[in-house]
């Protein structure tokens, strides 16, 4: 004859009682997490833009060869050297520069925002979700951390050349799309 399986305990209030404490926890992290940011540098300044890149490259470079020779001092010496005159560079560039900074906006808003800017019939033919002509600037305008208005958001969308405009659309429209989140492969 088999004995019955023991019953099992329930689980004690303690264990139950940290568990949602430690799920409150993360709660807490989870909706104090920082929305993704983007930033769009601009700079007229070509001579320094370049001077930039290439100093990135030049200290990319000595930066590789100093990791391949580690017991060189002078490809140590010459990577620290290209490395300082990276950061002089830089500092010079963002000095020339200003920069637009855009947020991910919360996705309710996002979608309100899309509504509001409904795409035309021959547009939804094309395949478009909102109107190309209207929701850009509205959303430029939504997520810039700067203040940008709605008028001035249109503004430099239509006054700038398009490499420009699109570089200005893709910063407020791809932040919108960074996920910061992964599914975990245990």
């Amino acid at each position: 004859m088999s004995r019955p399986a023991p019953a099992k305990r329930p689980a004690s209030p303690s264990a139950a009682t940290q568990a949602e404490g430690e799920w409150a926890a993360k709660m807490d992290r989870l909706r104090r997490r920082p929305r993704p940011q983007n930033k769009l540098r601009i700079c007229d300044d070509d001579p320094l833009r370049q001077r930039f890149e290439e100093s990135e490259q030049a200290a990319r470079r000595a930066r590789f060869l100093a990791e391949a020779s580690p017991g060189d001092e002078q490809a140590l010496q010459r990577a620290a050297d290209a490395a300082a005159t990276h950061d002089d560079a830089r500092a010079a560039l963002d000095a020339a520069s200003d920069f637009l900074t855009f947020r991910a906006i919360p996705r309710p808003v996002l979608e309100d925002l899309i509504a509001e800017h409904p795409p035309t019939e021959q547009q939804t033919e094309e395949g478009a979700i909102f109107n190309p002509d209207t929701f850009p600037a509205a959303l430029v305008s939504a997520a810039s951390m700067d203040g940008m208005s709605r008028e001035e958001a249109e503004e430099l969308l239509n006054g700038w050349s398009a490499p420009d405009a699109n570089a200005l659309w893709d910063a407020a429209w791809q932040v919108q799309q960074e996920s910061r989140v992964e599914l975990g492969k245990d």
